[in-house]
């Protein structure tokens, strides 16, 4: 079972973003996750008439490493650790620091 799954809230622990929140938006196989409004780089984009797009500087998200968010703790307010144990034959998520269950 993954610890952050799509539409968790994370909290950016590493990097150039650090503090900020967002929601995930697509977990990826290679480890990494597309976060809201995090990671944005500016991307010069060509011109492309056969699709009406007009080119130029686009801001975009970029993947970043799962490794460099944690999970956001609304109780405490604060980044948590996840852990899974199984609840009447259920795998479920929990905080570490007060063993609540993960709602998403």
């Amino acid at each position: 079972m993954n610890r952050l799954k799509k539409g968790d809230e994370v909290i950016v622990i590493a990097g150039k973003d650090k503090g900020k929140l967002g929601s995930v938006s697509q977990v990826m196989q290679n480890g990494k996750l597309l976060v809201d409004g995090i990671n944005l780089v500016k991307k010069h984009v060509k011109p492309n008439p056969m699709s009406g797009d007009q080119g130029g500087i686009v801001s975009k998200e970029m993947p970043i490493d799962a490794s460099n968010v944690a999970l956001y703790n609304p109780e405490t307010k604060k980044a948590d650790r996840v852990g899974v144990r199984e609840e009447d034959g259920v795998k479920v998520r929990y905080f570490k620091s007060n063993g609540k269950t993960v709602t998403a």
